[in-house]
Order: structure tokens, then sequence, then C-alpha cells
């Protein structure tokens, strides 16, 4: 997202950013610091060399009042500076839920933050769940211990003709985009929906379609940046959903689900914006049921690329480690 408000706007709400990352010690570190300027760059477009001395002190009421209607716009920034040092304060938690309250946004993600905060680290893995559950199916699941059953479909019933028709796309020329499917499963050696140790088809492969169109690898940061990406592209539960989980998962290094483990520190802020920004203004949406894999599988993946819209991604911004897709 690029902020299109007025700078006065965008000040306040990189003056609550400051207040949240300040809340507990009162300082800055050089992790909120460098995330405040990347955010003024990227985000809001005030330009380079921001004067972090200059934002003024903001209250939640200030916010509100300064921001009127724009409010749910500054939650994802409130969260992620939170979390940004690698560890969350619980003083920082309720400054994010004061400002939340204050705008009237009603936001799964600030629960999910005091929840962990607090310990409560049950109930804030079953919300982010349960809500990255239903960004890809549309269906509200109560029952979290069936999500194993429903991520994990092919451990007691295999499709041996659904792996096939995956293992086939080998055939395809190179640089087309089923070919570069093919590879991306080759070389990372994940198994194909269908085989026995497969993740479900619901999720992969619109997962890591976005993997090969935003050209983010599989490293701890390339999950936390295609996870970002999908957040813009397919703005349904993005922040408590898609953001926070990976967050959680390969930043604060808390697993979430048995398939995926955890890592620490793959957080960077100046690539989380411009990973956010590139979801944002990518026109399809691998995850919008209408959007077939299947239809796109003979296209050149550079031409796929251009035809979603799909901002090039500038070596500075790719992820760390791993191996990222062409």
């Amino acid at each position: 997202m690029i902020f299109d408000g007025s700078e006065q706007q965008a000040r306040l709400i990189l003056g609550a950013m400051a207040e949240v990352a300040r809340a507990g010690d009162g300082e800055l570190t050089a992790l909120d610091r460098s995330a405040l300027r990347s955010a003024a760059l990227l985000v809001f477009r005030i330009g380079t060399g921001l004067d972090l001395h200059s934002l003024e002190r903001v209250s939640p009421a200030q916010l509100a009042e300064g921001l009127g209607e724009r409010g749910s716009e500054v939650i994802v920034p409130l969260v992620v500076i939170a979390t940004v040092d690698g560890q969350v304060s619980p003083a920082a938690a309720e400054r994010v839920a004061a400002y939340a309250e204050a705008l009237g946004v009603e936001e799964p993600a600030v629960r999910d933050l005091q929840s962990l905060v607090q310990g409560e680290l049950g109930l804030a893995r079953a919300d982010m769940l349960r809500r990255n559950r239903a960004s890809i199916t549309g269906e509200w699941v109560e029952d979290v211990a069936s999500f194993g059953e429903w991520l994990l479909p092919y451990r007691d019933a295999s499709a041996p003709e659904l792996s096939q028709r995956y293992e086939a796309l080998a055939a395809k020329p190179p640089g087309t985009f089923g070919r570069a499917f093919h590879d991306f499963y080759r070389v990372n050696g994940f198994p194909f929906a269908g085989m026995e140790e497969a993740v479900a088809e619901a999720f992969t492969t619109p997962h890591d379609a976005a993997h090969l169109l935003s050209g983010y690898g599989t490293s701890p940061q390339g999950e936390l940046l295609v996870s970002t990406f999908t957040a813009g592209m397919h703005p349904v539960e993005a922040l408590a959903g898609h953001i926070l989980p990976v967050i959680v998962s390969w930043h604060l290094g808390v697993p979430l689900v048995e398939p995926a483990g955890s890592a620490t520190g793959a957080l960077d802020a100046r690539k989380f914006w411009v990973a956010w920004n590139r979801g944002d203004v990518t026109s399809g949406d691998t995850f919008n049921p209408p959007w077939n894999f299947w239809e796109h599988v003979d296209e050149p993946l550079e031409e796929l690329r251009a035809a979603m819209g799909v901002p090039p991604l500038q070596p500075a911004d790719a992820a760390d480690g791993g191996v990222n897709p062409p």
C-alpha cells in the first residue's frame, strides 16, 4: 500500500509508529529507526533522510482526529513496528490496541498480538489459523483440530493422478510458467500435490504460484515476504491471516503449524514495505477462486508477470537465503 493521504496525515502515522516502538523502554532501536525511515520513503513517499526528531508525539485521540475515515490504513504499519525488534513488549501491544480503539478499527490481529504477549499462544494461534484458512477457502471453521486433515489430506488418501499431472509439467518448454513451477518444486525438493506427504493443493498451488510470480524464494525471509506479497494481492484477512502469522513464525520464532517450522530475525522492514506494495499493485490474485493455475501453464513466466502487473523485483529487495525463483 502506498499512502495517498496528506503529508500531515503521513507524519501522524509515523509519529504513532514511533510511539509504539518506544513503548516499554522509551527508546528507538536501530531496527526501529530503519523501519520508520523506510516506511517514510516507501509507504508515505516523504523522501529520504527523515528526521525522526521532527515527528511529534501522537496520542490515540490525535491520530483518530487527523485520519478520520482513513483509520484502517494505519494498523499494518503499527503491528509491524511493534514486532520489528523480534519481540513484542506488552506496552507496545497495548499501545497498538489503544490506537485501534480510538480509530474505531476492529482488527483481529490487534487482539492476537495482545494474546501473544499475555502468554495465550493457543488463542492467538487458533485465531490466525482460522483466518488464514478462511481467506483461502471462504469458510470459517471453528474446530482447529480439523486443520491437520485439511492441510495434509493425502496422508490417508494419496492422489497419484493429481501428482502425475504436476510431474508432467516437466515437458513444458523452458521459460513457461508450468515448467518454472515444476522446476521450482524439484529444486526445493517439494512433493507435488497428491503425494502422500504433500500439503493440500488448495494452499500449495496458489502459494507457490505467488512465489514464482513475486520472485521470493523459500528461505524464512522468502516465506515472510511472499505472504506479505499475498496479503497485498489477496486482501482477505490480510493482516491476521497472512502477515502476522509469518511474522510470528519466521521473525518471532513461534511455530504455528506442523509442516512449516519457525525461525527468528526474518523481518526486514524495507523489504516488507516493498513486498506489500508489489502485491497491492498486482492485478491478478492466485488465491482468488476464479484464477486457474492450469490456464497459465503454457504462458512464458515473464509475460504472465507483466500481464498481472507484478513489479520487477530488484536484487536488493529479494529474500536472503535459499534459492529465489527465476
